[in-house]
């Protein structure tokens, strides 16, 4: 079964060392987004990157390689996203925040089968 919407995509750019009252940073946003029921939460660990400092983290020098950067992404209808939003402003001390209208479709498994 297809189940098509339109939706709003987050996708939050934090630090892998980023803490939030003694948690990841990501895995507490993650919590957040799931006692809220929020439809989808991701955490994607990047292998470089930098952001509005301009100091690359990387994988490749040993000394950096625990401070990595981190994309958060979570997927759900405006309604609940905008919420959301509003909760994560005092977490993010450093990072950045996108936005996007999305198209959603999300397959199910057919109940009759």
């Amino acid at each position: 079964m297809e189940f098509e919407t339109d939706a709003k995509l987050v996708m939050i750019y934090v630090n892998s060392t980023d803490q939030w009252h003694g948690a990841p940073l990501y895995s507490a946003i993650v919590q957040m987004c799931k006692d809220r029921g929020i439809a989808g939460a991701t955490v994607f660990r990047g292998a470089e990157g930098y952001g509005s400092r301009g100091q690359i983290h990387t994988t490749r020098l040993v000394e950096l390689s625990e401070n990595l950067p981190v994309r958060v992404d979570v997927v759900d209808i405006a309604e609940r996203i905008e919420p959301l939003l509003a909760a994560l402003a005092p977490m993010i001390r450093e990072g950045l925040v996108a936005v996007s209208d999305v198209r959603v479709r999300r397959f199910l498994p057919d109940p009759k089968a």
